[in-house]
């Protein structure tokens, strides 16, 4: 696969996850998506569809990292890139554990997570991270504009990402805006990704 064309698999990666998530949340008559996780969706008998959408979209992250190696102007930012994308191909395969009461007739939280979801937690964790830490390492760059945009994404990002995962451990303040909370959170970051595969194939 050529260079561009593994670019271009990180600037579609985003929007492709973004408009899958909505679709099956809008589907779904008991999903609350101010409160309840995106990753939430991957549960109940049409769980298969958000299982589909963290595998294609870590895939997709996974060569546009493979092409940020080749082309772009740091090996360290590719490498977290990738794993951002194993991280994405890791939540898929395993999938979470119910959480904020969703499924209907489950607790708001587990009194003690399963391996899988615990599994899931840990991709998700270490691809969050990564993501956020890659904002800062292609902030490094002669263009003022897009550092200044880098950091901001990656402190943003970072900081929603905590409230979202403080309401899904049920704190009171936030737990009914945790759905809305991680939302902003992945625009924020994929919006970024995006950009940055832009920002790559027109230099």
């Amino acid at each position: 696969m050529g260079n561009q064309a593994l670019l271009a698999c990180g600037m579609a990666a985003g929007p492709l996850f973004t408009v899958a998530y909505l679709l099956e949340g809008a589907s779904r008559v008991d999903y609350k998506p101010f409160r309840h996780p995106v990753s939430s969706l991957a549960l109940g008998r049409a769980g298969w569809a958000q299982t589909v959408n963290f595998l294609f979209t870590g895939l997709l992250s996974l060569l546009f990292a493979v092409g940020l190696w080749r082309t772009g102007p740091s090996h360290w930012g590719a490498l977290l890139i990738g794993v951002w994308a194993v991280g994405l191909l890791g939540a898929g395969a395993c999938r979470t554990d119910p959480v904020s009461g969703y499924p209907v007739g489950t607790p708001d939280q587990l009194q003690r997570p399963t391996r899988v979801g615990a599994l899931h937690d840990l991709f998700s964790i270490i691809g969050f991270l990564a993501l956020a830490v890659a904002c800062f390492v292609f902030a490094m760059s002669n263009s003022l504009g897009w550092a200044l945009y880098s950091i901001a994404s990656g402190v943003l990002f970072a900081t929603t990402m905590a409230l979202a995962s403080a309401a899904f451990t049920q704190h009171q303040r936030w737990v009914d805006l945790g759905g809305l909370i991680q939302r902003l959170s992945l625009t924020i970051g994929w919006t970024w990704q995006t950009l940055l595969a832009v920002r790559i194939l027109h230099t």
